[in-house]
């Protein structure tokens, strides 16, 4: 009975348990669980604008840095440059042939370019895309002294183009691009429409915008520079900006010829207001800064030494216009100057850019008028009488309260409320008056004055 009673219990246990299952199944059927949204995937993008040089660099391998902290899928680099420096250019494609996350160069917006050492670090990337109306190539190596291109001799020019190119073919070949044709940029100067480069295997795309280029390159299988070959997932594409480090930024507007000069200019007026107006403090601390913020940028821009001279020959036009009467012939002359010096002082020609004549007209005639000014009290204050000390007592007249005698027989004068010893060349009787000549210790060196000389209510 007992055995009979336990057997029912296990049946009716058994399919209560089915029961449930196959309960569980229905609702799980009728109502399918919801699917994980898709991961979106980081793309973190830097851009490359202007000249390539030391700060840009800096901001390049930081933002490929970052993005491997990251995890990010991709990083795109957008390009508008006309070239810049070898030891800058090399920094950046060292960074991005050993980067462990895939690098897009592109070089975008319609209308940029990607020339002399872009066209280095566009052959680089893992991927080469290019907007319509772009244009890539003219790599030939110039050589920038003073910012002017030089003229060097036939060994040393065959010396460096054959570098540059051994240095493009080790990583183009590699890239499965045409070392051939990328030669031609570096030793003809040969530049390349965005239709010519693609058709010649130099870049892998064309693409007219950053969301048809992510497009092209979702589920695209890409051949890194270790030999291992990745898959491209970009179904989600998430796309931040990796801004410049406040450090960079400062600095990236350091180097900009407008800022450069201006730097230059505040340095010099406020070491010279300090120079002509010692104990003022706050110029020349301020000068100070400025002027070794300008060598800082000095030492990174290709600066003109013409430029220099002429900045320099402009401010002895102005000194010299505070102390000689030229009716403003030389501080005209002065203005013209520092423009024109301006206006060279920084030329690449590689980029062409320059201060702006906007600038060097803003600073080199507030510069002028505060230098003449600045002069002109200087040499004023030199004629001034001194107002404190015994100094002061030269050229005034007193009362002779004891005779003085001639030669070394000392007599006293009252003068400026106090009782001196004094001492003259000519006997001067008591009551008389006399004009102090020198001061030496104690003693007042006078001389005779006429009645008529003696100032009112002596």
């Amino acid at each position: 009975m007992f055995l009979r009673n336990v057997r029912g219990l296990v049946l009716i246990a058994s399919a209560a348990a089915i029961l449930l299952a196959a309960t569980g199944a229905l609702l799980f059927y009728a109502h399918p669980v919801a699917a994980a949204p898709p991961t979106p995937a980081k793309i973190l993008r830097l851009q490359i604008d202007g000249e390539i040089e030391p700060i840009l660099a800096d901001y390049i391998v930081h933002g490929i840095d970052s993005a491997a902290e990251q995890h990010a899928s991709l990083v795109l680099i957008t390009m508008d440059t006309p070239g810049g420096l070898d030891s800058s250019m090399r920094t950046i494609i060292q960074k991005i042939l050993a980067s462990p996350v895939p690098v897009v160069v592109y070089v975008s917006p319609t209308g940029t370019r990607a020339a002399s050492a872009g066209f280095f670090i566009l052959l680089s990337a893992d991927v080469a895309a290019m907007s319509p109306g772009t244009d890539t190539g003219a790599a030939s190596p110039v050589f920038v002294i003073g910012g002017w291109s030089m003229q060097v001799d036939e060994t040393m020019r065959h010396k460096v183009v054959n570098e540059a190119t051994a240095y493009l073919r080790s990583y183009t070949a590699q890239r499965g691009r045409n070392p051939d044709l990328a030669e031609l940029a570096v030793t003809e100067a040969k530049a390349f429409s965005e239709k010519e480069a693609l058709d010649g295997k130099l870049i892998d795309l064309i693409a007219p915008s950053q969301e048809a280029l992510l497009a092209q390159l979702n589920g695209r299988s890409i051949k890194r520079f270790d030999g291992t070959t990745v898959k491209l997932d970009l179904d989600s594409p998430a796309v931040s900006d990796y801004q410049m480090a406040l450090r960079e930024r400062f600095l990236s507007r350091i180097v900009q010829p407008d800022v450069f000069f201006i730097l230059l200019i505040v340095g010099v007026l406020g070491l010279y207001a300090e120079f002509t107006h010692p104990g003022l403090f706050a110029p020349g601390v301020i000068g100070g800064i400025a002027l070794i913020l300008a060598l800082y940028a000095m030492h990174l821009l290709p600066v003109n030494l013409t430029g220099v001279v002429l900045i320099i020959a402009a401010l002895t036009f102005f000194i010299l216009e505070a102390k000689f009467p030229t009716h403003g012939i030389l501080g005209v002359g002065g203005v013209i100057s520092m423009v024109l010096g301006a206006l060279m002082l920084v030329r690449s020609p590689l980029t062409g850019m320059g201060v702006s004549l906007g600038a060097a007209l803003g600073v080199a005639i507030p510069c002028a008028l505060i230098m003449i000014i600045l002069m002109r009290l200087v040499m004023k204050s030199r004629k001034w009488k001194l107002s404190t000390g015994r100094e002061q007592l030269i050229g005034e007249i007193g009362e002779v309260t004891e005779a003085v005698g001639a030669g070394a027989a000392p007599g006293m004068i009252f003068v400026h409320g106090e009782r001196w010893r004094a001492a003259a060349e000519t006997a001067i009787p008591r009551g008389a008056h006399a004009r102090v000549r020198k001061v030496e210790g104690l003693t007042l060196y006078v001389e005779p004055v006429d009645a008529g000389q003696r100032p009112s209510g002596i």
